[in-house]
């Protein structure tokens, strides 16, 4: 044995236990995630390409991938400007109520999505608090895919809201006070110095709301109304189908569903990567 290989020092970590914590990572994850991906994808693999094709391009299936995907993009996007309108007013301001409304951000979370969806019905429903006033005006939101909508809006706002909260509450308002010594104008100051600082986590929230309206179905199947290629959601074909012990069909829609919040995901993550080069440039 050489002498360097002798008095060569052994790195050590600043932590130990990088090996049993690395471990149990991959453990946990292919237990709770990989495992049961992979067994979707074997499960599918057993259909033909007709069985396939007949499965997840059905007039009905893909009449529930629009709505379940165009109304999870459309719902993310509203809840962009307005999770940081939120945000801002709860960073920026103090007013009577804060906390209240701080806390209330976040009962979507807490609250069970069976619940949400009775209680967004009962809301807009014909004679609801709300529905009741937007009937006569030729608005109908219960049983609607606009009721869809809003439910999933009503999901995935806290999820922008919290992203963007933290990063306002780092950036200094003397950025904003300096802008404005220099000369520039409130809109040059938010486009400029505010939405550059908020880019990464605006992008993340939208991420975020969407991949959870795209598998949402608690607080939708209630107020959808569930009629075949109106109101119907991709996440209750499955479980329809799961119900007839149509196993490889419901692991049909299934991959699809995968595949494509997937490539939603990664484009979404090129994206942010972008941002956020630019950012540090």
């Amino acid at each position: 044995m050489s002498t360097a290989a002798i008095t060569a020092p052994r790195f050590r970590r600043v932590l130990p236990g990088f090996g049993l914590s690395m471990g149990f990572t991959l453990t946990y994850l292919s237990l709770i995630v990989l495992i049961p991906l992979a067994a979707t994808f074997a499960k599918t693999a057993g259909m033909t390409w007709a069985e396939f094709s007949a499965a997840v391009w059905s007039p009905r299936v893909v009449a529930s991938y629009r709505l379940t995907f165009g109304a999870s993009l459309l719902a993310a996007l509203f809840n962009v400007p307005c999770g940081v309108i939120l945000a801002w007013v709860l960073v920026r301001y103090e007013f009577p109520g804060r906390r209240l409304i701080d806390g209330l951000v976040d009962l979507p979370f807490a609250l069970p999505t069976a619940v949400a969806g009775i209680a967004l019905t009962a809301i807009y429903a014909k004679n609801g608090w709300i529905g009741q006033w937007l009937e006569p005006l030729g608005i109908h939101v219960a049983y609607t895919a606009l009721g869809v909508w809003v439910a999933l809006t009503f999901i995935g706002l806290p999820f922008v809201v919290r992203t963007v909260q933290p990063i306002l509450e780092e950036l200094e308002p003397e950025l904003e006070e300096a802008a404005a010594t220099l000369g520039a104008s409130r809109g040059q100051t938010v486009w400029r110095v505010i939405l550059p600082a908020l880019r990464p986590a605006i992008v993340t929230g939208f991420a975020l709301a969407f991949a959870r309206a795209v598998g949402e179905y608690g607080s939708v199947v209630f107020i959808a109304g569930n009629r075949p290629m109106q109101t119907e959601i991709t996440p209750l074909l499955i479980i329809t189908k799961l119900e007839q012990y149509d196993y490889r069909g419901a692991t049909a829609l299934a991959v699809v569903m995968l595949v494509g919040s997937f490539a939603v995901l990664f484009l979404i993550q090129l994206v942010q990567r972008r941002t956020a080069r630019r950012t540090q440039n």
